[in-house]
């Protein structure tokens, strides 16, 4: 990593074993799609955790689970794929320097290319995925699991990311969920079906389609909730006065 970056983002982790690895990274945003999908991912298929991520523009937060601490940015692997998931959000004022800060470590590693999901709010959401990426040659193999849009733009880390691999000649891909503004397994589970065709993952989603159903139904019982309390009786000096 360059002196610059190391003052912003601070990486450590055991070495990336073996040359060719390929780069999953989540990152919360739309749905929090790429977050689900890849923390689902390592539990599901038992990732060894390598190394954390931490920077002094990070907020303040972290996650914590039966009394033991998260670090909001971790590092995962198991044989070829290696998994980067945070847990927090990154604001647009330093996508710049997270995304430089992670391609500079992982350049040593001759890896083979980065896969960046994330969410896409649309007008009519069927949980497809959205497939980008930085050459013909890649959407080439994506072109049969996802839809190309046929213009349109990225924002957040996932568009600093890609952007900062096309600039060094890192080959890369976006696999954008279609969501809503709302935690979304479903899109969630959609992206991860993607993945396995790519890389024969053989991730069992049936638990997190379960998690999906308990997830909408609580969801729908608070909107209702909201509504009953929005329609209460309502004070007398309120009520229409007839005659």
């Amino acid at each position: 990593m360059s002196p610059e970056a190391l003052h912003d983002i601070r990486i450590i982790s055991e070495p990336i074993s073996g040359d060719g690895a390929t780069i999953l990274m989540g990152f919360p945003g739309s749905g929090l799609v790429g977050s689900i999908a890849l923390q689902y991912l390592v539990d599901q298929k038992e990732f060894k955790q390598i190394g954390t991520m931490t920077s002094k523009y990070f907020p303040p937060f972290a996650m914590m689970a039966k009394g033991l601490i998260n670090v909001p940015v971790r590092i995962y692997q198991k044989e070829a794929i290696v998994a980067i998931v945070a847990d927090i959000p990154i604001h647009p004022m330093i996508c710049y320097e997270v995304a430089t800060g992670l391609v500079d470590w992982l350049m040593p590693f001759h890896i083979k290319e980065v896969v960046a999901l994330a969410g896409v709010v649309t007008t009519d959401d069927q949980k497809r995925v959205f497939g980008i990426a930085t050459t013909e040659e890649l959407l080439e193999r994506i072109k049969e699991v996802t839809e190309f849009l046929p213009v349109g733009s990225i924002s957040g880390i996932a568009s600093s990311l890609l952007t900062e691999c096309k600039i060094r000649g890192i080959p890369a891909i976006g696999l954008l969920g279609e969501t809503v503004n709302a935690p979304d397994p479903r899109a969630a589970v959609a992206s991860l079906e993607v993945l396995n065709h790519m890389y024969n993952l053989e991730v069992d989603i049936q638990p997190l389609l379960e998690q999906a159903d308990e997830i909408e139904a609580t969801m729908h019982k608070l909107a209702e909730e909201v509504q009953s309390s929005a329609e209460g009786p309502q004070k007398k000096e309120n009520l229409p006065m007839y005659g």
